[in-house]
């Protein structure tokens, strides 16, 4: 079956689905982000403008008020990210009244401790780099991320308080246990803590979320034209950045984005979603995980994101 055909389907149980449980995973978030709050000196919020941190914002604004969240939000910016995803990333922070402090891979190679293979590399792996000179810039003690456990397998071993060693590494087999939401935070000098309060969210949950709460989000989430190519098993964007190949067939589709990145290796879906209740339902019917359908850098292997994580990536 098509799309549109699929979404016929699901409507019914769509319209039947229960959101009763966002109330408790609203609530272990809220938890976690005062936790936060009163457990670090120095803590930040890793704000990229996507749907996961927007969530995370929501629930921020509801566990200490609009206007009087405690950290910053932190961007890592690659200078390839998608212009619709930064402009709202600085609006929704100006509409906050929130400190935004943004620091750039570009920044880092000029400094030289980013250094790109070539110049068609991508510059996302490399975030990890920016991102602990800004833990070292401003002696942050904990850095509270968007991550989801169903996104890929090296996140679905990660604590909620993911403790990072003085070189900013993740140790899989030195993590902490986390019994009766009883969290660990005690550091060593140089040591910082990853914090995920949407550990236990997944894909759908977070689309609940958005629909319940009419969250807005950068308009690249739902379902627009664009010019794309196949590349892979994956609809390539087609922009100055990433090219089309010779020999490569450029079509215009509707489309949208199940996660936005940095535009050298995050892919669209094809998709008529138009809005969050669409999404709900296309997402009831998706076979292959959100990062699985749309990122070009976790095709190198099995173990590439685990292997970042270990590096220091998000």
């Amino acid at each position: 079956m098509n799309a549109r055909t699929d979404t016929a389907v699901l409507q019914p149980a769509a319209h039947h689905l229960s959101n009763r449980h966002l109330d408790a995973l609203e609530e272990e978030t809220i938890f976690i982000l005062r936790e936060v709050a009163a457990a670090f000196e120095r803590p930040a919020l890793l704000f990229s403008g996507g749907k996961d941190s927007l969530v995370m914002l929501k629930c921020a604004e509801k566990a200490f008020g609009t206007g009087r969240i405690p950290y910053p939000l932190l961007m890592i910016d690659t200078g390839h990210n998608f212009p619709e995803v930064t402009d709202f990333r600085d609006f929704r922070a100006k509409e906050l009244g929130a400190e935004l402090i943004v620091r750039s891979v570009e920044d880092s190679m000029a400094r030289g401790t980013v250094r790109l293979s070539h110049p068609g590399e991508s510059r996302n792996v490399h975030q990890s780099i920016t991102l602990l000179e800004a833990i070292e810039e401003f002696r942050f003690d904990a850095l509270i991320g968007g991550a989801r456990r169903d996104e890929e397998k090296a996140r679905a071993k990660e604590r909620i308080f993911s403790h990072r060693d003085s070189f900013g590494q993740w140790q899989p087999k030195a993590q902490r246990p986390e019994l009766w939401t009883l969290f660990n935070t005690r550091l060593a000098p140089g040591e910082h803590f990853r914090v995920f309060p949407i550990s236990n969210w997944t894909e759908l949950d977070v689309w609940q979320y958005i629909d319940r709460e009419n969250i807005a989000l950068p308009s690249l989430y739902y379902a627009h034209q664009r010019q794309v190519v196949e590349r892979r098993g994956l609809l390539v964007p087609v922009t100055p950045l990433t090219p089309a190949k010779e020999g490569e067939q450029i079509e215009t589709r509707t489309v949208r984005f199940r996660t936005v990145g940095d535009i050298t290796c995050t892919c669209p879906v094809e998709s008529p979603a138009a809005s969050a209740a669409d999404i709900v339902v296309e997402t009831l019917a998706a076979e292959v995980s959100e990062r699985g359908a749309t990122r070009m850098d976790d095709k190198t292997s099995d173990a590439s994101m685990e292997k970042r994580k270990k590096d220091g990536y998000f």
